[in-house]
Formats: C-alpha cells, sequence, structure tokens
C-alpha cells in the first residue's frame, strides 16, 4: 500500500531515487541541494540504501566518477544546482556524446552574480543544448514520480541519454507538500535492475573509451544523438501511460495543457510558476475570458509538433519566463516557442519576464500578464518587447 507523506521537494527527490536503486550515488553538497545529498547519507547509516555512496571533492568529480560507474554497467544518480552545475560542464557535456543514462536532479538556483542562491532555472536553460534530456517539474509529487520515470527513459535501448528532473530551488526543494510514495515492490516491477546494452568496463579486458574521433565519425556520432533525442519523445509518452496505468498520476508526457479545449488566450509556463498561472487561468475564465495554459515539460527534446497543435488558432499566447536569454532581451522559452510556432505567423506572441532571484510570482502577476495577452489578442499585435512582471513599483 502507498504511503502518504509530508516532505520537502528535496527529500521527495531522494525518495525516488532510493526506490530507484541506483548501484552508485555521487553528489557534492550545494544550496539548495545540500538536503538531498544528506538524506543520501541518512539512508546509508540506516541500513535502508543497498548503494555505493561516494564522497567526491568537487561536482566535476562527481560526473567523473558516474561516467566511469555508467560505463561498468551500473545504475547511477546524482543531483547538484548552479555553480555546481557548471563546475561539472565538461564531464556533463561527456556525459550525454557517451550515451550514458545516468540521472541527475537539478535544483533549480539562480546563477551567480550578482551574488543569488535563490531559485531560478537559469542554471539548467543556459545548459540545455549539452545533449541531455531536460524535464520540469511542478510538485513535490511530481519530482518523485519523475526521478523514478527518468531512471526508465534514460536506459530505453532506443535512447541511452542521461536525463536532468529540474525543479525549483526554495519554492520546492524547501517547501513541505504531501506525497504519495509507492512501495518499494511496484517500483521495482515499473523499473527492473538495469542492464547495459553496450560493452562494460572490464579490468581484466582493458579497453580505450571516447578515443580522438575524426570529423566523419563525429557527425555519424551526432546524427544519432539526434535520433535518439528524437526517439525520446515517444519513450517519454510511453513511460508516463505506463506510470499512470501502474500508481494513478498522468502528466501528460511532453507537455501539460489546462482548460485548453475552447481557449483564446493562453499562457505557457515552466516548472513551479505553473500553480499560480492555473489559478489566474481560472479567475480569468470566471470573468468570461477563455484563458488555457500550456506547461512545458520536457524542454529537451522539444514538443514541436504538440506546441504547434495546442496553439494554432489562438487569438494570443504570453510566455511567462523566469529567465533571461542575454542578448534578446527575453526569456529562453520564449525563444523556443516563438521559434516553433514561426509559420504561425498571425498568432501574437507576448514575452514576459519575472519572479529572478528567487521573487514571487504571484497569481496577481499572472492575471496581469493574461491581461497583456487579451490586449494584444484584441489588437491583433504581435508583441516583441519583453514585459516585467515585478510585484513592486519601485526597484
Amino acid at each position: 500500500m502507498k504511503q502518504r507523506k509530508v516532505v520537502d521537494g528535496n527529500h521527495a527527490a531522494a525518495l525516488g531515487a532510493l526506490l530507484s536503486k541506483p548501484d552508485v550515488v555521487a553528489a557534492y553538497p550545494i544550496t539548495p541541494q545540500t538536503p538531498l545529498v544528506q538524506h543520501f547519507s541518512q539512508y546509508v547509516a540506516n541500513g535502508v540504501m543497498d548503494s555505493t555512496i561516494v564522497e567526491p571533492e568537487s561536482e566535476h568529480s562527481a560526473m567523473s566518477i558516474l561516467t566511469g560507474s555508467s560505463l561498468a554497467g551500473g545504475r547511477t544518480f546524482t543531483a547538484t544546482s548552479s555553480q555546481g552545475l557548471a563546475l561539472m560542464y565538461e564531464p556533463y557535456f561527456r556525459v550525454s556524446t557517451m550515451r550514458l543514462p545516468i540521472v541527475m536532479d537539478i535544483v533549480n538556483r539562480e546563477m551567480i552574480s550578482p551574488q543569488s542562491v535563490w531559485g531560478g532555472p537559469q542554471d539548467s536553460l543556459t545548459l540545455r543544448d549539452a545533449g541531455w534530456i531536460q524535464i520540469y517539474v511542478e510538485d513535490n509529487q511530481e519530482i518523485l514520480d519523475m526521478t523514478i520515470q527518468a531512471f526508465k527513459i534514460a536506459e530505453h535501448k532506443d535512447v541511452l541519454l542521461p536525463v536532468n528532473i529540474c525543479y525549483d530551488g526554495f519554492y520546492l526543494s524547501h517547501m513541505t507538500e504531501g506525497v504519495y510514495v509507492p512501495e518499494q515492490d511496484e517500483v521495482t516491477e515499473f523499473l527492473p535492475p538495469y542492464r547495459p546494452t553496450h560493452v562494460k568496463l572490464d579490468p581484466e579486458e582493458p579497453m580505450a573509451v571516447d578515443p580522438l574521433t575524426p570529423g566523419n565519425y563525429l557527425q555519424y556520432y551526432r546524427e544519432l544523438h539526434m535520433q535518439a533525442m528524437d526517439e525520446a519523445k515517444r519513450v517519454i509518452k510511453e513511460v508516463n501511460d505506463e506510470f499512470a496505468k501502474k500508481f494513478g498520476r498522468d502528466y501528460f508526457g511532453l507537455v501539460e495543457p489546462y482548460r485548453m479545449d475552447d481557449a483564446e488566450f493562453v499562457l505557457v509556463t515552466l516548472g513551479s510558476l505553473t500553480g499560480s498561472a492555473r489559478v489566474a487561468v481560472d479567475l480569468a475564465r470566471e470573468k468570461g475570458v477563455k484563458a488555457g495554459l500550456i506547461k512545458i515539460r520536457s524542454l529537451r527534446p522539444f514538443p514541436l509538433e504538440e506546441i504547434k497543435e495546442l496553439l494554432k488558432d489562438r487569438k494570443a499566447v504570453g510566455v511567462v519566463d523566469r529567465n533571461v536569454s542575454f542578448g534578446w532581451h527575453t526569456g529562453i522559452v520564449y525563444q523556443e516557442i516563438k521559434s516553433a510556432i514561426s509559420d504561425l505567423d498571425t498568432v501574437p506572441t507576448v514575452p514576459f519576464v519575472g519572479g529572478l532571484g528567487g521573487e514571487d510570482l504571484t497569481t496577481e502577476l499572472m492575471s496581469d500578464a493574461i491581461d497583456h495577452v487579451v490586449k494584444a489578442g484584441k489588437n491583433s499585435q504581435i508583441e516583441n518587447k519583453t514585459i516585467w512582471l515585478i510585484n513592486d513599483k519601485g526597484r
């Protein structure tokens, strides 16, 4: 029987990893991810985790350790945030291009500088093209469930790519919610032990790994990597459907639509800010405004077909970003959406940026965003100027 527990997001992530039975966990603490690492130490001390826990001297070392562990055929897990992700960039990129199915939770945090430890997906979004699958989640239940699903996605024979589960620092990592924790035997049935398909490292039969590669081979490998990303779209949906059937929780795969059947004015969101947007959509509906919402879950691979289908024939779209793309003066997700609907050039699209440095994106601000989208739709104007969502009038 499933248990009901009240836990913060880091604890939910640790429970998801624990239930997935990784062979090796290597992680270095960093705010706001640190409690997640502490939970693993506690599991080992209490004898509830039958895994090898490695305490590395840095995030770079953590990912390097897992590279070897995965090549040796182990199921591997780690987690990090912000500057830690930046420090591990070299092996982070190598892991994806070597097609190693490592799972890493990223507790999203702003990048330094100016000095900040507060939540925001600038860290992971900046590395969106490093070849990892990136799934962004809304609440603690989704953290737990998607950490489990991530292993099944990563290890699928048609994918074999590392997966990030990204969740907002402090808003989720340190906030408590009730979550359902599945039983171990149910998870093991859903996620059997990892059986690698590649040739495993063996001290008795040494071999060279990742040798100097000429351009013609490199292009071939990149093409296969891109094909695996395309396959991942199908696999993410299939794993979601299998999980929903077994555990009763459906996350809709690549994107989650909300009140979109007859929506005329749409907000697009990513991560925990979706909750405020959902309430704002309900309030707009009470006023007679046909508002809807699209929560993007998979940023990589990007759900191109789903986004185009959901946004065609809408009067206007607003994209709410908790990040910036330097040089474009918009958010990163806005660029992704604009690219996806480039042939739907009659749909006015409004870029919003807010919630930086851990600022709250309130329901009131989300309602303001909907008002701007309605105005753009009624005027049939395509907005290119970013609207900043700010709680107070002063700066």
